[in-house]
């Protein structure tokens, strides 16, 4: 379950929104924000203040967001250099994929549904595939891994490659900005069908291959597919082999298609402190705790501007690339973007990682309000300082 509406999203949340506008900020930091807690999971902690940030400008964040109610935020956290160094959960109304869980009271042992950042973790395990020569190049047409569907073959479609797929311009048809309870939408009969992958391979062919961005679940759950083909295992196997255990991620959990594979464009759930270790990882070019686990190449390229994405953002092989104002520079971002509020920004030049969690799934401030506690609160708690 993805992005609703997810381009007039982006443009309210570059824009503001009046309506949505959290009450006043508090002069001083709350009591509370000081060394997130140890606990043997890999982070070092410390305070705001020992990696440049100022806490009278962030941490007055915590009592806006527990005034603002409708903010629905269930988790902020900050790392700079290599630090955890806030943390704080909310209670709030959330969804387990789609199913109600009520009011949750939210801290560090408990996962949360990443949604659309799944896919970001799908490009970083494709990463290493291409490293280990499972998958030969990313200019190889993607119906070549598919033999069983040779009957949707056509000129058109034996054009699509793995890059169209990464940066979502296969060019098939697919809607996603209709509502996710609508029997139209392409995710929801990706999900409902018998077969998945026949089912985002077997969509109309609507432009050229390459040449148009189209917003597209079935582009990670084809990237699944085509890693289990080349090694072998399936999705949630190799991402824990190869990604979540060299990082000391042991709490990881996929929702599941009818057929028991992974839901690659959107079912993974897992622990706050330890998503924000995939943040460090990119932000370090593939790097954790001085070992390679990406491939720094890979790094470089998928968070790169591969394609023109929606409103005013790039796009690169799952990942989003954005912009901010801090101190009158602009500061470039990469993010994870998932439905629902769900935000994992990387902040190269401010060495920075920040994540969001929300329960905004039926809400139009679930691009505003994360980007809002990014842009009005974090960022200008560095300074704009490395």
């Amino acid at each position: 379950m993805q992005h609703r509406f997810l381009g007039l999203l982006l443009v309210l949340a570059l824009g503001g929104c009046a309506a949505a506008e959290p009450p006043p900020a508090a002069t001083a930091a709350p009591p509370g924000c000081g060394v997130p807690p140890a606990l043997a999971d890999g982070w070092a902690t410390g305070t705001p203040e020992s990696v440049g940030i100022d806490s009278a400008t962030l941490c007055p964040l915590i009592q806006r967001l527990e005034a603002f109610k409708e903010a629905d935020i269930h988790s902020v956290l900050v790392v700079r250099h290599d630090k955890l160094v806030f943390e704080h959960y909310f209670a709030g109304s959330d969804e387990r994929w789609g199913r109600p869980l009520g009011i949750v009271d939210y801290d560090a042992t408990m996962q949360h549904d990443l949604r659309s950042i799944s896919k970001s973790v799908v490009s970083l395990v494709l990463g290493i595939a291409i490293e280990r020569g499972w998958v030969k190049s990313l200019d190889t047409p993607v119906l070549s891994y598919f033999p069983e569907y040779a009957d949707l073959a056509t000129p058109e479609k034996e054009r699509i490659t793995i890059r169209h797929l990464l940066t979502m311009s296969q060019g098939l048809q697919w809607d996603e900005d209709i509502p996710y309870g609508n029997p139209a939408n392409s995710e929801r009969q990706m999900t409902e069908a018998p077969d998945p992958y026949r089912f985002a391979l077997a969509q109309p062919v609507v432009a050229p291959a390459g040449a148009v961005y189209n917003y597209s679940g079935g582009s990670a759950t084809l990237i699944s597919a085509i890693l289990r083909k080349t090694s072998g295992k399936p999705l949630d196997e190799l991402a824990q082999t190869l990604l979540f255990d060299p990082l000391g991620i042991t709490s990881a959990e996929w929702a599941r298609y009818a057929n028991g594979d992974p839901i690659a464009a959107s079912g993974l759930r897992m622990r706050p402190r330890d998503l924000v270790k995939i943040g460090e990882l990119v932000l370090q070019h593939g790097m954790w705790q001085g070992r390679q686990i990406v491939p720094a190449a890979w790094i470089a390229e998928a968070t790169a501007p591969q394609i023109n994405g929606q409103a005013l953002f790039f796009y690169g092989y799952q990942f989003w690339l954005g912009r901010s104002l801090v101190e009158k520079r602009e500061v470039d971002w990469v993010a994870g973007v998932g439905y629902g509020g769900q935000r994992l920004f990387i902040v190269p030049d401010l060495d920075l990682v920040v994540l969001i969690h929300a329960g905004l799934y039926q809400s139009r401030m679930q691009a505003f309000v994360p980007l809002g506690i990014f842009n009005r609160y974090v960022l200008p708690a560095t300074g704009g300082r490395r």
